[in-house]
């Protein structure tokens, strides 16, 4: 188990260092009282129930809708096998005004956000299916805590540069990825000229393919990880939540303002389909509905996961999080309901798992997942 260990003469040297983003002052967080009473612990909850919410449609997806799909390992959904077999991208996103809109976001299949300086917030795409996408990002730098959770996925790093500090995290011999500072990997980036760096910077499916295979990458998996990262349930007999009777919250709001008070997401239910729509207040033309300009869509997740985190600041606003831990909390949301959690991770590659107040790994429904990591400390509400 690695932990966060940071040596005097790096703090010093960091001293020296501008960060990456853009500056702020650390304003005070908005704290607010959750919600996070522990439910009695009692015999473990029944198996999952047969349907849900009349109101909510079920679909039956017993069977492919053609030939030669398998499930999908990041969502459970009906993949392609050659898609399905083909290892993940992990894509940096910066989360301010200056960024917005992104491009494509909305096929990622699973999105993580933390802070990273002065309190803004960068986002971590992986990307299933992703050789035929013209435009993603934009693109931003890399810190050390996205990548062990990116290693979970045995996905490819792609990201502009980053901290010195990153340096030895990269040269490891597993670690493969696509950086665009780089001239070996520059192909696979391409810049615009509709907004000024560094949000200008943009990836494409093709490119990062090509850099890949240069570099002599597998694109296949390389039984580093676990093959069963979540478990889930199908869409015709979907995880309610109702087996854990009153223990389970009401959850059609959840405002993570609390912890992101800089970008200030929030997630509202939609019960005719389901599925989670995230929003967010930042300023100008980006307040509002979290919109992919590629596709014209909202950001939607049928998951959401929100893991405590422990934390030490670097200095220069640089954060790490302690990423391999075996006691935290947490909180999972599906179908406008919520349960407490807890969460481990025990190793570079494995898995994050998450638990029930009954020592059970939770059941995830089919679908996209959002994973917001907080700092330990910080409160989001929901109702």
């Amino acid at each position: 188990m690695k932990k966060i260990k940071i040596p005097l003469i790096i703090l010093a040297v960091l001293m020296l260092f501008t960060a990456c983003g853009q500056e702020n002052e650390l304003p005070e967080p908005i704290i607010s009282e959750p919600d996070v009473s522990s439910p009695t612990v009692t015999p473990p909850p029944p198996s999952l129930p047969d349907s849900v919410s009349p109101e909510i449609i079920i679909e039956d997806d017993s069977q492919p809708p053609r030939e030669g799909m398998v499930r999908s390992r990041l969502t459970n959904e009906w993949v392609d096998a050659d898609v399905a077999d083909t290892r993940p991208i992990a894509v940096m996103i910066p989360n301010e005004s200056g960024a917005i809109p992104h491009y494509n976001l909305s096929q990622a299949s699973v999105v993580y956000e933390a802070n990273v300086e002065g309190r803004m917030t960068r986002l971590m795409a992986i990307y299933e299916d992703w050789q035929d996408l013209q435009k993603i990002g934009n693109v931003r730098s890399l810190r050390a805590y996205y990548a062990y959770w990116a290693f979970e996925w045995d996905a490819f790093l792609v990201h502009l540069g980053g901290p010195f500090f990153i340096n030895e995290l990269i040269e490891e011999p597993d670690t493969q990825n696509v950086d665009g500072i780089l001239n070996s990997d520059a192909a696979a980036f391409f810049r615009t000229t509709d907004r000024s760096s560094p949000h200008n910077a943009y990836a494409s499916g093709s490119g990062l393919k090509s850099i890949i295979t240069q570099k002599g990458y597998s694109l296949n998996y390389r039984g580093l990880t676990d093959i069963n990262h979540f478990r889930f349930t199908t869409k015709k007999t979907p995880n309610t939540l109702s087996q854990y009777d009153k223990n389970a919250k009401s959850a059609i709001y959840i405002d993570m303002s609390g912890c992101y008070p800089l970008t200030r997401c929030y997630f509202e239910f939609n019960e005719e389909d389901g599925l989670y729509y995230r929003s967010q207040h930042l300023s100008g033309n980006s307040d509002g509905p979290h919109i992919d300009q590629a596709t014209g869509e909202q950001l939607t997740f049928k998951n959401i996961l929100i893991q405590n985190t422990k934390y030490e600041d670097l200095g220069e606003g640089y954060l790490a999080f302690q990423c391999h831990d075996t006691t935290r909390d947490g909180w999972y949301f599906t179908n406008g309901r919520g349960i407490h959690v807890t969460w481990e991770k025990e190793s570079d590659y494995g898995a994050t798992r998450y638990y029930d107040d009954y020592g059970n790994e939770i059941v995830l429904n089919t679908g996209k997942t959002m994973i917001c990591i907080i700092e330990e400390g910080d409160n989001f509400t929901f109702r």
